[in-house]
């Protein structure tokens, strides 16, 4: 006969067993893929967002984060969810191409503070535009992080629109943007991030509008003096899920989901008002000067050319927006 310690072994080994292929049985994975580098703080709340889903599911539900594009670039990875072969990304505004609410996402001077922004992305107009992107883009906001402000940087100090006169300004190639900066007064180019650096070397444009992360990541402290605190374009970002995947998971795991993006969502804006600071500090030990700008002559003189450009579908809360 087996001694009674060895059966107890065997019982506790066998138990183990079931209770590990039980569990393997119920695991749920979820793969993150986002655009972002490791460094970025929406890359860290990311992973953030897979440890607290771990935590609160008893490791039920599994979270992989791919970087740097690695699952595919944003408009792929969306596709992909609308497949079903993708779960879950970090995107914003190129939404618009189902949802054109996702515009209001990055409108120039429809949010002066961060608090402004804060208040439409988690109230009713920020509800409404989560809606449509359920409806017509078939993924679900579940937080958003905050996007570092757009601000303009040159070699010469720019504090009202009338000191933009003659300004030769790369822009992305976005009409509302070109047509906004035409309105202020300067020259905007539309010109690839990749050409901007040698073309401010070579003196071809005289100033770019990025916001401070890529400002300080392409050393554009070597050819610029100024950074001029227009923050023009202040926009938030969204954590979402793919509606096919969400439909699969239990209610108990989409409550786990929801709280593991809010407990995210907070983590991700400590991190991102430090970042801010952290970023203004440095440039300016590279030898940049911030400069106050005139912020409500800048929003009034672009107001509309920013009406021109947007859909007609939200236009009037555009206006809203300016008239607060």
């Amino acid at each position: 006969m087996l001694k009674k310690t060895t059966k107890k072994l065997i019982f506790a080994g066998v138990a183990a067993m079931m209770m590990s292929t039980s569990a393997i049985a119920a695991e749920v994975t979820l793969k993150l893929g986002h655009l972002a580098n490791e460094q970025n703080a929406w890359h860290k709340a990311a992973v953030k967002f897979g440890e607290e889903v771990s935590a609160l599911t008893d490791g039920r539900v599994e979270v992989q984060v791919f970087p740097n594009e690695t699952l595919g670039k944003e408009i792929d990875l969306i596709n992909g969810m609308q497949l079903g072969s993708v779960d879950m990304t970090i995107t914003g505004e190129s939404l618009q191409n189902w949802a054109p609410m996702a515009a209001l996402l990055a409108v120039p001077y429809a949010y002066p503070t961060l608090e402004d922004m804060d208040a439409v992305a988690s109230g009713e107009i920020g509800e409404q535009i989560s809606q449509q992107i359920i409806e017509k883009a078939r993924i679900r906001p579940i937080a958003y992080f905050a996007r570092g402000p757009r601000n303009l940087t040159s070699n010469r100090e720019i504090k009202s629109p009338d000191d933009l006169n003659g300004l030769k300004l790369r822009v992305p190639n976005v009409p509302l943007f070109v047509d906004v900066w035409k309105t202020l007064g300067a020259q905007p180019t539309p010109m690839a991030f990749s050409e901007v650096f040698t073309s401010l070397q070579a003196g071809t444009i005289d100033a770019q509008e990025n916001p401070l992360a890529l400002i300080d990541s392409a050393s554009f402290n070597e050819v610029q003096k100024f950074v001029n605190k227009t923050e023009h374009v202040r926009s938030w970002i969204y954590l979402t899920i793919s509606e096919l995947t969400w439909a699969k998971l239990s209610d108990e795991d989409k409550d786990a989901v929801m709280e593991a993006a809010k407990r995210a969502q907070e983590y991700e804006r400590g991190l991102f008002v430090a970042d801010e600071e952290r970023l203004t500090q440095t440039l300016q030990s590279k030898g940049m000067t911030f400069v106050e700008v005139d912020t409500a002559a800048f929003a009034q003189k672009a107001k509309d050319a920013v009406l021109a450009n947007v859909s007609d579908e939200i236009r009037p809360i555009v206006e809203d927006l300016f008239a607060r």
